[in-house]
């Protein structure tokens, strides 16, 4: 878990999901951030399979689940901002035989900055099969709450990124994510709401090697 969740949230930092900017006319930028997590799946915790006993071949395996349809809601309204997430797990069995419950553990995690859990819950969810079903799906929620403070970048970071530039400045051809100290800064206000199957150690190896 401590290996593959900071993994998965540089992966979503780098993507661009929680802002964009834009060069303007006059060579200032134009920013657009929002304060809520990036809401994602952890790699590696997307889908959990179970086996009948200690055997872990293919004929051995009991019951497989994906988590999909991952979706945040955020109100950033106030000091706190709350992210709310749900999700879909779709579970297949391997024996369509009498009516059976599948509990399923999960997680949401608040990571800080691409590295840092700072936060995590875990809940359960589920899995409903009717006698003779292969298939089922069942819904789960959860949340995470950051302050705005901590989701702020600093004001004198803030005017770097966005100063106006003249063309032909030797600080033009700069970009000024790139220095150590303003893209650390922006870290430190980025956060992520990574949720995934509570796993055991044995599945995550599982997971990793196959």
């Amino acid at each position: 878990m401590k290996a593959l969740l900071p993994a998965a949230a540089a992966a979503l930092i780098l993507s661009g999901c929680a802002g964009r900017g834009e060069l303007d006319a006059t060579g200032g930028i134009t920013a657009v951030r929002s304060a809520c997590p990036v809401v994602g799946v952890a790699a590696g915790t997307g889908d959990v399979t179970l086996f009948s006993g200690a055997d872990r071949s293919v004929a051995a395996l009991d019951l497989a689940a994906v988590m999909t349809e991952v979706r945040g809601t955020c109100n950033e309204t106030g000091d706190q901002i709350a992210t709310a997430v749900t999700f879909r797990v779709d579970a297949r069995r391997t024996d369509a035989g009498a009516a059976r419950d599948v509990t399923l553990p999960y997680y949401i995690a608040l990571v800080r900055g691409g590295s840092a859990v700072v936060a995590k819950r875990v809940g359960q969810a589920t899995v409903h099969f009717d006698a003779g079903q292969l298939r089922a799906s069942a819904t789960g929620e959860a949340s995470a709450t950051v302050s705005r403070a901590a989701a702020t970048i600093p004001d004198a970071i803030r005017q770097r990124i966005t100063q106006r530039r003249k063309a032909g400045d030797e600080e033009a051809a700069v970009d000024p994510l790139t220095q150590p100290e303003v893209r650390q800064a922006v870290l430190r206000a980025s956060f992520e709401a990574l949720v995934g199957f509570q796993l055991t150690d044995e599945q995550l190896r599982y997971n990793a090697q196959r």
